[in-house]
């Protein structure tokens, strides 16, 4: 069975336009911009320390998303 996952967003060229002044607006960040179909999660105190954890171990930032 497959595991849904978000996407990223197929922006338009006047779309992609204002992300990347956004970008640029905040300071040079990297923003990507997902698909509407999930959030991030709300989590528990425990499953935040656990993905901390998993960061750590990993040595990768984690992003635990929900669908909506």
């Amino acid at each position: 069975m497959e595991t849904a996952r978000p996407r990223v967003a197929n922006l338009d060229e006047a779309a992609l336009a204002r992300l990347r002044e956004l970008e640029q607006e905040l300071g040079g960040l990297v923003i990507v911009a997902y698909e509407q179909d999930y959030r991030v999660a709300d989590l528990s105190p425990d499953q935040l320390q656990r993905l901390q954890e998993a960061e750590e171990q990993l040595g990768a930032i984690l992003v635990a998303y929900e669908r909506t």
